[in-house]
């Protein structure tokens, strides 16, 4: 991890507070920031630093309490959180008063302080909002962890062709396509 990040503005509160331990939940934290920022058309934490990005999360999530600071591995984040003014937050319906109901439920479940609370992938799209854009039978989830642990000393073209001869393995047909 770097301090200095491009991306700050979707980066999700564990990430920011350095926890040690996090999952796919901060992915759906991203995906939540777009998504309001699609029904806003302007970022929803537009931070001009770390700390900065964790009160604009604080001042629209509003304060939160003990159990949802649980995930905090470090004393000092968990302090700075506490510290912060108590503030009720904003609800998203207020933030976003045009947008669909179901997509402001959606919203509400991807954009949750505490990790273990967030909605999942599976759940996401399985939530109402998507029923019209997935199919778990024609996408089902993988039935078995995906590894991508690659040695980077490898090299681009190394890796290029491994990534080739994987999809060869799988799709034989496109060979023939790139003679």
């Amino acid at each position: 991890m770097t301090e200095y990040v491009v991306t700050r503005w979707y980066r999700a509160p564990e990430l920011l507070l350095c926890c040690d331990n996090y999952g796919t939940s901060i992915d759906i934290w991203s995906v939540g920031c777009i998504f309001a920022e699609i029904l806003g058309r302007k970022p929803i934490f537009p931070g001009t630093e770390c700390l900065n990005q964790l009160k604009l999360i604080i001042s629209v999530l509003g304060s939160q309490q003990e159990s949802d600071l649980e995930f905090i591995d470090t004393p000092k984040a968990r302090r700075y959180i506490k510290s912060l003014p108590y503030t009720r937050g904003r609800h998203f319906s207020q933030l976003y008063p045009q947008a669909d109901p179901l997509a402001i439920d959606l919203l509400q479940k991807m954009l949750v302080f505490d990790p273990t609370k967030r909605i999942t992938v599976i759940e996401a799209l399985q939530h109402p909002y998507m029923a019209g854009l997935y199919d778990p039978r024609c996408n089902p989830p993988a039935q078995v962890p995906i590894n991508l642990d690659i040695d980077e000393n490898w090299g681009e073209p190394m890796i290029r062709e491994m990534m080739w001869n994987e999809m060869l393995h799988y799709h034989p047909e496109a060979a023939s396509a790139n003679a």
